[in-house]
């Protein structure tokens, strides 16, 4: 295609938050009449940079050109009459007003000085035909199912903006079904000339729709490909970081050669999952073993581990410890049975930054006592003393406040919280994420000299090396379903990468 095809370009796009380079001089473009995935792990950058061309983060270096016209949007709205709408995966409409209000809120025709209602039901039910959608627009949109919201929240998208369309993470909660639907209403407007950003971690459905693929990592630009150019194994290793080398001729069958350190296991879990997050699957964990969990972002890595600690409630399975089945339906009977878990979000779901180190070292210690079994003050701060000394944390004192903590203290911070209770099996998720790499190894030899001593560890990494590195057996996991087990031989980054994308 000519560049008079091109209906948006993003060139040299940098943007900084405190102590972080979220984007580092990223080119973009978009062609009228194609689909353009954009794709990377957690933090590459993606919504960073739709956040700086819909206008909810500020253009700081670079340039945007609109049909060829610099543009930098001041907010979503200022965005959107500029020709460029955003569709979310959480659909941003309001549910208590009718599908015709949705369509029209904010721009409501007027007919002698009021809301011309009929005019606003006619033109709803004009726009929903053209996505082969016969609904009362009259009635609440919270009345349909969620795909039917998402299909109204991209007609008014469309309806808006008639240039550039964005769907972020669109399919998460869609069934096979309902994505086909979604598919043919892309397919459609494409043919229309619309530009479409594809935003998905969904590596089937990029190659089923998409025409280019943009790769960020880290902040950066890896590079923007043909999709019928680029085998999906490449793909992975270029989200990852790491080159695929050719095929393993002689991958051996999962669970061959699975390393049991002891005969029994200590947690064996058993067709557990949660509709909508983690289909059904098996997994053991024997005293002394470091599993690992691989897969890409939206893989259900993270989601397998909040069913297993009771985070989530799973729909159906069974969790044994030591041959007796335990009943785990919230994450304090999870930690009653020697369990504890340190969450993938440090920020949001870990460290509560306006406590001091002491308050949160022994918060999952005094919930496992109970809060009328209060810890005394002196045993507090001897073992915060204690566990800041054997983890190394950096920090002037036990009352400092944990926000004032490097990101390397704050995830060893949490480590301490969970080693305090002495626990059986311990689930790390991403513990090495954002943090420099003298307290990666640190970390990575703590888990190992914590397997070493008889403690069963699940570890969780987007880090593929690390992974392999530390794990006995590892867990790949695609598309919310658990695929394969790997150990011993088997267990290379050329394996995991053919299956993640696709391959037996």
């Amino acid at each position: 295609m000519t560049g008079n095809n091109v209906v948006l370009k993003m060139k040299g796009i940098t943007k900084e938050f405190p102590g972080v380079k979220a984007l580092q001089n990223v080119d973009f473009e978009l062609r009228r009449g194609e689909i353009h995935a954009l794709m990377g792990e957690n933090g590459a950058g993606k919504s960073t940079l739709i956040k700086v061309l819909t206008g909810v983060e500020k253009l700081e270096e670079g340039e945007i050109t609109l049909n060829g016209v610099n543009i930098a949007a001041r907010t979503p709205q200022h965005a959107q009459s500029l020709g460029i709408s955003t569709v979310y995966q959480e659909v941003n409409l309001c549910t208590n007003l009718s599908v015709g209000e949705n369509i029209f809120i904010g721009r409501e025709p007027i007919k002698k000085g009021i809301i011309d209602w009929k005019e606003i039901n006619r033109r709803s039910v004009d726009i929903l035909k053209e996505f082969e959608l016969n609904i009362n627009v009259t009635r609440n949109l919270s009345q349909y199912s969620l795909a039917i919201q998402q299909m109204v929240a991209i007609a008014r998208a469309v309806d808006i903006s008639a240039k550039v369309l964005i769907l972020d993470e669109p399919t998460s909660s869609l069934d096979a079904k309902e994505v086909e639907k979604l598919f043919a209403v892309m397919e459609k407007l494409k043919k229309k000339g619309m530009g479409i950003i594809f935003v998905t971690h969904f590596l089937d459905q990029v190659y089923r729709v998409a025409d280019r693929i943009t790769v960020l990592r880290n902040g950066e630009l890896v590079g923007n490909y043909d999709t019928k150019d680029l085998p999906k194994v490449k793909l992975v290793g270029k989200m990852i970081g790491k080159e695929f080398e050719g095929f393993e001729e002689n991958i051996k069958e999962a669970g061959s050669d699975i390393k049991e350190k002891n005969s029994k296991p200590l947690i064996s879990i058993k067709g557990l999952g949660k509709s909508g997050s983690i289909k059904p699957f098996d997994l053991s964990v024997h005293e002394g073993e470091v599993v690992g969990l691989v897969g890409l972002l939206g893989s259900g890595r993270t989601e397998s581990a909040k069913v297993i600690f009771g985070v989530d409630k799973a729909d159906g399975g069974e969790i044994y410890i030591n041959d007796k089945k335990a009943t785990i339906h919230s994450n304090s009977d999870a930690i009653g049975y020697g369990m504890a878990f340190c969450p993938e979000n440090r920020k949001t779901e870990g460290i509560i930054a306006n406590l001091t180190v002491r308050e949160n070292i022994i918060l999952a210690l005094q919930g496992k006592r109970g809060l009328l079994n209060y810890i005394p003050m002196k045993e507090q701060i001897n073992f915060a003393e204690e566990y800041v000394k054997l983890l190394n944390i950096s920090t002037p004192s036990v009352e400092q406040l944990a926000g004032n903590l490097s990101g390397g203290n704050q995830q060893k911070l949490i480590l301490a919280r969970w080693l305090l209770t002495n626990p059986k099996f311990l689930i790390l998720d991403e513990p090495t994420r954002g943090i420099d790499v003298g307290s990666k190894a640190e970390i990575l030899k703590l888990i190992l000299s914590l397997a070493g001593k008889g403690m069963s560890v699940m570890f969780i990494s987007s880090e593929l090396d690390e992974v392999l590195r530390c794990s006995d057996r590892i867990a790949i996991l695609r598309d919310s379903e658990k695929i394969t087990e790997l150990s011993g031989d088997a267990m290379t980054e050329n394996a995991v990468m053919q299956i993640i994308a696709g391959g037996n």
